[in-house]
């Protein structure tokens, strides 16, 4: 049984699975919004969130914290310069998932992840639209 077992290992090893989490996270951070599989935005979302938090702090601890996770310099300098700042009012629930179709190749289930201050595009409120009237003939 899986209780309280909160990781979700998406068929890789530990090493792997950070190393892709935090390289999904700096996308994120850069593009503001990144397809991805639904399990992987489903993962990704915790990391993300918790990066806005250390940079809604702001501190030298926090900045260290976070490339120490990210690894990537400019990531962490556009989270802490624009990502967070725009959350500054925000108790919480910096990202949002928008379910898009299942992916032609493999039938994945496909989804946006994305900062929730960002406005919807018409591209994903066309995605939605699709996703809904596909779940009402069902």
């Amino acid at each position: 049984m899986r209780h309280r077992r909160k990781t979700i290992k998406l068929g890789r090893k530990a090493e792997h699975r950070n190393l892709m989490l935090a390289n999904q996270v700096c996308s994120l951070i850069e593009h503001n919004r990144i397809k991805t599989t639904l399990a992987k935005a489903k993962a990704v979302r915790p990391f993300a969130e918790r990066m806005v938090t250390l940079g809604k702090r702001g501190d030298l601890h926090a900045r260290r914290l976070a490339f120490a996770y990210l690894r990537q310099d400019g990531a962490v300098r556009k989270l802490f310069a624009e990502v967070a700042p725009r959350a500054a009012t925000r108790q919480g629930g910096y990202c949002r998932i928008v379910k898009l179709g299942p992916r032609q190749s493999d039938s994945a289930p496909m989804a946006f992840i994305e900062w929730v201050d960002q406005p919807v595009t018409p591209e994903s409120r066309l995605a939605t639209a699709e996703t809904a009237d596909k779940n009402k003939g069902k």
